[in-house]
């Protein structure tokens, strides 16, 4: 029996190259001025996805959402296996948190209609929260099975999977459609396929042509750069080289619910914390050792 699997991915800023540019004046985080890359625990609920794919047949969809260049990890992801990519953007939903968030993807899920089983990774490097999977779960009225490390079985609409328990493992069997949380040693993903990176390279969201036509004829009129997006889309299209693009009215979301409108979490400040310190001092675990120690931290302003 074949199922229809939806993986949840997302561009994030490459942590191990935080700038001080990293944080816009609203709290917010200035994604433009960073370097990117695929969320490293979302690469392991794709290829959760495809296995349960390649085993017992059926489809997998992709849905991220982000700016334009989110589109980099959308070919990334058909050039992996992938069957449809989506790419859900809309200027409205800028400086969404997982509350936001999770209600923006269960909303773009949602209007899939078809769906039996929902992956992404446990967190996303750039907060960490762990959230977003279970709140989606959540706002999608279906079961959620966190931290997982292999799918076991699927007979029917039943599916039985192992999960990691921290201290060990366990065997939990529930009825589909469910919500799976990926963790990194669920598996190795796949590299990308050499025929589907040929066959695929050249495939854009509209978006992402968009901001090219933009940034290339700042001044031109909207008329002028609307007519050169579509004759650059229309060739793609023909070839099937169009990703598909939602906006908040595609997925029927409430803009009050997005956004920052509908985000209570406020970001404070974000630090890059370099160590300069070389070699290493050995403490002695005596309270005359920790005293030391804490003096230490206090006198190079770590502490206090």
């Amino acid at each position: 029996m074949p199922y229809d699997s939806v993986v949840l991915v997302k561009q994030v800023p490459d942590t191990a190259n935080v700038s001080a540019e990293a944080m816009k004046e609203d709290g917010t985080v200035n994604r433009a001025a960073l370097p990117t890359v695929f969320n490293p625990e979302d690469l392991h609920a794709l290829e959760a996805a495809l296995e349960v794919k390649d085993r017992f047949g059926g489809t997998v969809t992709v849905i991220t959402m982000g700016p334009p260049k989110a589109g980099d990890i959308l070919r990334d992801c058909v050039f992996r296996g992938a069957d449809r990519a989506i790419l859900v953007t809309d200027r409205r939903a800028a400086g969404s948190d997982t509350l936001a968030t999770s209600y923006i993807l269960s909303q773009a899920v949602r209007t899939l209609e078809n769906y039996d089983l929902v992956f992404c990774g446990r967190q996303a490097i750039d907060g960490d929260t762990a959230q977003v999977g279970p709140q989606c779960a959540e706002k999608l009225g279906i079961t959620q099975i966190t931290y997982l490390e292999e799918v076991v079985s699927i007979e029917g609409k039943t599916a039985r999977v192992r999960r990691n328990i921290g201290h060990g493992w366990e065997i939990v069997e529930a009825q589909l459609p469910l919500m799976f949380t990926v963790i990194e040693t669920a598996n190795t993903p796949r590299p990308a396929a050499a025929r589907r990176v040929m066959a695929m390279k050249r495939a854009v969201a509209p978006a992402e042509v968009e901001s090219a036509v933009r940034a290339a004829n700042p001044k031109a009129p909207d008329e002028e750069r609307q007519a050169e997006v579509d004759g650059r889309l229309a060739p793609l299209r023909e070839k099937g080289l169009v990703f598909e693009q939602w906006g908040l009215d595609e997925i029927g979301a409430d803009p009050e619910r997005c956004g920052l409108s509908g985000s209570p979490t406020k970001v404070y400040r974000i630090q890059s914390i370099v160590l300069t310190k070389e070699g290493y001092t050995e403490v002695p675990g005596t309270e005359e050792g920790i005293r030391g120690l804490i003096n230490e931290l206090v006198v190079d302003r770590t502490l206090g």
